[in-house]
């Protein structure tokens, strides 16, 4: 196998497994089976055990801190809580959409500066989240919204943190590490003062794979592409996670896809994709 059929279909298997996130949280926590503490438990500590395998744990808890690890949690945790309100294909939207305008937002507080056509592209990714999020027939939750948008503020913050390591996949251990930690640690207090269900043995299974698999895997492999792709590349193959969730979720959770989604798809991954397309940073 090619070169670059290897790193095509590597790239391919990591976008799968973020957008399998989507799908496997909300099979759990919209049929009960799990409760979204113990998901998000389940998934920390799995993709920790992973990734700790995969780099060491001394490594991985050496190259982790504990501002990562919080602002893993932050993402964890309401990603979770919003899946039992929102549809797969939008709480996928949201999540990526704050992200990215996090990222930007955060990259011209620094002085970062954009030019004319990546200012349209991220005025349009804005405009298309209001959109989406308009009162209406076919708007989403507006609390799960919330909840998604915390989520993507904790990502954003944490690929903030991240950009600058040596070795982001010992640092996510590390972080994973930590994350899981702090989660076992609070547990028993879920229980005892939430109402946290038990989980059932198939939401053990699917809160497992999400954490050792599609995260902890999924990760690691990213890591590893990214070394072979450019920024823009990598931020534009991204782009397909929203898409790709939102047909495992017609197909998994035999959930519809509206003409709200689609058309606020369009302009919010357009968007992103004019914002994300220039390499070169305009100062």
């Amino acid at each position: 196998m090619s070169r670059a059929l290897t790193l095509f279909c590597l790239t391919t298997l990591t976008l799968v497994a973020f957008a399998a996130n989507s799908v496997l949280a909300r099979l759990a926590l919209i049929e009960g089976e799990i409760g979204p503490w113990s998901f998000t438990t389940l998934r920390f500590v799995s993709g920790a055990i992973i990734l700790a395998l995969l780099v060491g744990p001394k490594t991985g808890w050496k190259a982790g801190r504990w501002s990562g690890a919080f602002a893993l949690l932050t993402y964890g945790i309401f990603f979770s809580i919003a899946y039992l309100i929102l549809s797969t294909g939008t709480g996928a939207l949201i999540l990526f959409a704050v992200v990215q305008i996090t990222m930007l937002g955060w990259g011209y507080t620094k002085g970062e500066r954009l030019s004319p056509l990546q200012w349209l592209g991220f005025t349009l990714a804005v405009a298309g989240l209001i959109y989406l999020l308009l009162p209406g027939v076919e708007a989403p939750s507006f609390i799960g919204a919330v909840l998604m948008t915390l989520a993507g503020l904790g990502w954003g913050a944490y690929s903030i943190l991240g950009k600058a390591t040596g070795n982001p996949t010992a640092q996510t251990a590390g972080n994973f590490l930590r994350a899981a930690f702090i989660l076992l640690l609070l547990s028993p207090l879920t229980f005892l003062f939430a109402g946290e269900i038990a989980p059932s043995p198939r939401g053990w299974i699917l809160a497992i794979i999400s954490g050792a698999v599609t995260s902890g895997l999924g990760y690691a492999i990213w890591y590893h592409v990214l070394k072979d792709l450019s920024v823009t590349r990598a931020g534009l193959a991204q782009l397909s996670v929203p898409a790709l969730a939102a047909i495992g979720g017609v197909l998994f959770v035999s959930e519809p896809i509206t003409w709200r989604f689609l058309l606020a798809s369009f302009i919010i991954l357009g968007g992103v994709g004019l914002a994300t397309w220039q390499k070169r940073v305009i100062k």
